[in-house]
């Protein structure tokens, strides 16, 4: 079976109500996506995606009334949050329903949910009877898809739909919050700034490290390239491996004798964010023995470059 691209929202939801997988376009990455309710539909992104069953799901929702189907109760803060970052690229993770598998939550007495705010993934949640279980679109650890070609070009062959929406917007999957104890902790820095949510709720702990990942994206190793990954100083990077086909990641630097991935020439940290997965896989597939990239400043998503960036290089 070979994957077909399209723009068909109506096609992808009755592939979906039939219990297959369908790989959706959200803001921040493509998603794989399921029937949340349906365990055996969720199994299959597992499979597909060669995902370790630990390792728990985000639950995506296209209307705020649907929060009460997955979520059994909303702690403080909980609506000023949705008011301000949703549809967005915001997870909250919050104790679930009884109605949610344990298949997608891994066991876990909590589920990640949000609403994405990319136009074709609501218009498919609002057709459809239930929420979407997707995580992103990509083997498991391996770099995230942001646009319908690396879907196909990845899980093409076990999957029969790709609903195209175009390039992410954003680039970087959703942060993840979650309420323990009495407190907000930050699981996973992402696409909505954590200075922009502590705005509203005040101050986010850092999550405590733990053997079993709470939420999605907390494992050490992940988003990575086959090609070796080094982050930090370019120059000092590129003198010590003189001799080697080094390709760079760069904020805004042009490194001419090498092959390089700029990814904000004007050094805007939301556009570098937005095309960061993309260089990692067009380096990936290039001939280079290696891949450098240099820390980004931490205004706006630079943060989350950064931790994918660090997640990315610790496969090595």
């Amino acid at each position: 079976m070979k994957a077909t691209i399209g723009t068909d929202v109506m096609r992808a939801a009755t592939l979906l109500r039939s219990g297959a997988i369908v790989a959706i376009p959200t803001e921040t990455v493509y998603g794989l996506a399921a029937n949340a309710f349906d365990d055996a539909a969720v199994l299959k992104v597992f499979e597909a995606k060669q995902r370790p069953s630990f390792d728990p799901l985000i639950v995506h929702i296209g209307d705020r009334a649907r929060v009460q189907d997955v979520v059994a109760e909303l702690p403080i803060g909980a609506e000023a949050l949705m008011d301000a970052f949703w549809p967005g690229p915001l997870t909250l993770v919050l104790p679930k329903q009884r109605t949610v598998p344990d298949i997608v939550t891994s066991g876990l007495d909590t589920v990640g949910v949000r609403m994405p705010a990319h136009p074709l993934a609501l218009e498919l949640l609002r057709a459809l009877e239930f929420p979407l279980a997707a995580p992103s679109a990509n083997p498991f650890g391996y770099v995230s898809p942001t646009t319908a070609q690396h879907v196909a070009d990845q899980l093409g062959d076990r999957i029969a739909y790709i609903l195209d929406g175009g390039p992410c917007a954003i680039g970087v999957e959703s942060t993840i919050i979650g309420w323990e104890e009495g407190r907000w902790l930050l699981y996973r820095l992402g696409g909505t700034p954590l200075e922009a949510i502590e705005g509203v709720i005040g101050s986010v702990a850092q999550a405590r490290e733990r053997v079993l990942p709470a939420a999605p994206g907390m494992l050490e190793s992940h988003y990575a390239p086959r090609t070796p990954l080094f982050v930090g100083n370019v120059q000092q990077l590129l003198q010590q491996h003189a001799g080697k086909r080094i390709g760079v990641i760069s904020f805004r630097t042009e490194y001419e004798s090498h092959a390089c991935e700029v990814l904000s020439p004007t050094g805007d940290p939301n556009e570098a964010a937005q095309h960061l997965f993309a260089a990692l896989r067009a380096l990936d597939t290039s001939d280079c023995d290696m891949i450098v990239a240099e820390r980004f400043p931490r205004e706006g998503l630079g943060a989350a470059i950064n931790d994918r960036l660090r997640r990315a290089a610790s496969a090595r």
